[in-house]
């Protein structure tokens, strides 16, 4: 195989500190050699070896490839008035997922495909070279099952979010969505997942409701995670804890429990900024959260209703901004701590044998991506080091 050689780099960050200064493991004057789609050679610019090829970066920041672990781009339509309603005022709530859900089901396989390659263009322009995708905006057996076989297509961390709320033609009937939540709607979802997740929290399902339907994924071999403690606090976190969840999402009202349970546990505490911004909800302190020695990642959340951005590092400015974050430990939680709570040890990083997926910034310092907040500043992404 070839060798491709990434020399002039001003700053490297490789999120891994036995290469470079801090957590972050930064070098100045760096340079990077790919192959086969991944690094293999990291050090000063002066000392890379010959390769096959080689790239210019012109002193620019070269940060690892942001890794969304949370977002719902599998959906028809938009909810502008909703929006506009929150913003005259309006409080938010979870009840607005069924006007999507009315959408999504409408639309054609070909629509849904197309409106989530237009987002795969924007997370990838973004910087973004690794997403979660959620299904959650079908709730029938097989709006649920297309809506996983479409995102499969474009990402390998699919998650079925049978259980984001009741299917309004279950209103009256929540024992029975659970069930079919659990059972027929799963054994149809199955195939095409490798997450399971639940809306534990007010207006969507309970920690009864949510064990019940994460344990029937467990034990047909997906994986858990959880939306939680968004809206109000009902012991999510503690259910994520006891089923060993790979991250409890939101954590917008925690505990002094919560937080100690999260920082002893394997639970990645994910924050999603994009959600307090669009729905003017108070903000979890991050700080207080790796204080205690939780895991933190950073999220778009990108949906039509609460948090319509594919934009990671406006989450990381806003995280550094209103969530107590310094912007070396947001860039962090937006790479390597999104990694984490996929359970992913190749994305995230540039460490020697990482998959080579990294953005090239318009910047000398990972830092204007919190001091430039809205600006455009990645000029380029490569993902298993090819240009995208």
């Amino acid at each position: 195989m070839s060798t491709h050689l990434f020399g002039n780099i001003g700053q490297l960050v490789t999120n891994d500190p036995a290469l470079g200064s801090g957590v972050l493991g930064l070098l100045s004057d760096a340079a990077m050699v790919i192959e086969d789609g991944a690094v293999v050679w990291i050090g000063q610019a002066a000392k890379a070896p010959a390769a096959d090829l080689f790239t210019d970066i012109g002193g620019a920041a070269v940060i690892p490839g942001f890794v969304d672990s949370h977002a719902h781009p599998v959906f028809a339509g938009d909810r502008t008035d909703e929006f506009a309603a929150r913003m005259a005022g309006e409080s938010y709530s979870a009840g607005g997922i069924r006007s999507t859900v009315a959408a999504t089901r409408a639309a054609t396989d070909d629509e849904l495909n197309a409106n989530l390659l237009r987002l795969k263009r924007e997370f990838n322009a973004a910087g973004v070279t690794t997403f979660e995708a959620k299904s959650g905006y079908g709730l029938t057996v097989a709006d649920e099952s297309r809506s996983l076989e479409i995102a499969a297509k474009h990402t390998s961390e699919v998650t079925f979010l049978g259980a984001h709320v009741v299917a309004p033609e279950y209103s009256a009937d929540r024992v029975g969505y659970v069930e079919l939540a659990s059972g027929e709607m799963l054994s149809a979802a199955a195939e095409h997942a490798k997450w399971i997740d639940v809306f534990c929290d007010r207006g969507a399902f309970d920690v009864s409701e949510a064990r019940e339907i994460l344990g029937a994924g467990i034990r047909r071999g997906l994986l858990p995670r959880i939306h939680a403690n968004q809206l109000s606090n009902i012991g999510a976190i503690q259910l994520a804890v006891e089923l060993d969840c790979a991250s409890a999402d939101h954590c917008t009202h925690l505990s002094d429990a919560d937080i100690d349970a999260l920082a002893n546990s394997n639970t990645v505490a994910t924050l999603l900024p994009g959600a307090e911004f669009s729905t003017r909800s108070p903000y979890p302190d991050a700080r207080r959260l790796l204080s205690a020695g939780a895991t933190v990642a950073i999220a778009t959340d990108c949906n039509p209703g609460s948090s319509y951005t594919t934009s990671m590092a406006f989450c990381l400015a806003v995280a550094v901004r209103d969530m107590n974050l310094t912007p070396a430990q947001a860039l962090w939680a937006a790479t390597l701590g999104g990694a984490t709570a996929l359970r992913r040890s190749d994305v995230g990083h540039l460490g020697i044998g990482a998959k080579a997926d990294f953005a090239v910034l318009k910047a000398n310092s990972f830092i204007h991506l919190a001091y430039r907040p809205g600006v455009p500043l990645v000029e380029s992404t490569y993902v298993g080091g090819e240009l995208s």
